[in-house]
């Protein structure tokens, strides 16, 4: 039994010694798979769902802090300009300032040189041309300003007949923007000036500067100072439901009107601003 035993043993000794071996000796397989060539591309999948929505970002820069357009990428677009606002109502004429203080005295001129003899006939003939040429310079100038130009003028004033079709508070900023202001005839003679003014150019009436004021006031310049006399000139009661405005006639007449109705208007012009307007009525 014992020489069995051995036998079967190392017979089992045997074969596992072989097994062993070509376990060994034989390849070991791979179980990896070798990646193949590169395919066609393939087509465009169809659109996905809409994603979730994000959070609240923080709020934007004030408008007048952004940056400039080209920093951004971006076309910066200004919007359209708005009409004109309504002209306020006119305020009140300050005070009179306090005079200044008067000068020091200029240092004297240098002596002159010393005088010859005068040629008195022929410096005569001289300045009696000159006066002859001033003479006529001045009718061309006053040929220019009333028959050119249209302009009537008195001592202290220029009156220029506009005519272009405007609202009252459009004819007042007008005259403003050109350096007078509407027409305030104060005398006989100034209303007479422009009432012939009026009707040499075919028209019949026009804007000029007086308003209808509060009641107690009656009517008021637009320089702010009240016209109190309404009898003068066929001129109304205040209130009258004919309009706040007040228009010249041809015929030297004043009557209220609609201040939103369109019609041409009188300019005037202070020659001298050191000359004050005398008020007569």
């Amino acid at each position: 039994m014992d020489g069995q035993n051995f036998s079967r043993n190392l017979f089992l000794f045997l074969f596992l010694c072989n097994v062993c071996l070509y376990c060994i000796t034989t390849e070991v397989c791979s179980n990896s798979i070798l990646p193949g060539s590169k395919g066609d591309p393939g087509g465009v999948g169809a659109e996905g769902e809409e994603g979730r929505m994000g959070k609240t970002g923080p709020p934007g820069q004030r408008g007048d802090q952004l940056p400039s357009s080209s920093s951004i990428g971006l076309t910066v677009e200004y919007g359209e300009k708005g009409e004109m606002g309504r002209i306020g109502k006119m305020g009140n004429s300050g005070m009179k300032g306090d005079k200044g203080q008067e000068g020091i005295n200029g240092l004297p001129g240098l002596k002159g040189k010393p005088g010859t003899t005068c040629d008195c006939g022929r410096y005569r003939k001289v300045v009696g041309q000159m006066d002859i040429n001033i003479s006529k310079l001045k009718n061309a100038v006053k040929f220019l300003k009333n028959v050119v130009l249209g302009i009537r003028e008195t001592k202290n004033m220029f009156y220029l007949l506009v005519t272009e079709a405007r609202r009252y508070q459009e004819s007042l900023l007008n005259c403003k923007l050109r350096g007078g202001s509407l027409a305030m005839p104060r005398t006989t003679e100034t209303n007479t000036l422009l009432a012939d003014y009026i009707r040499e150019a075919d028209l019949t009436h026009v804007f000029i500067g007086l308003q209808v004021g509060v009641t107690e006031v009656g009517y008021m310049f637009v320089d702010g100072n009240p016209f109190l006399n309404t009898t003068v000139w066929s001129l109304q009661s205040p209130h009258s439901g004919k309009g706040d405005c007040v228009q010249l006639g041809s015929t030297g007449a004043w009557s209220q009107v609609d201040c939103g109705a369109t019609q041409y208007y009188i300019c005037e012009f202070v020659k001298n601003k050191n000359t004050s307007a005398t008020l007569a009525l």
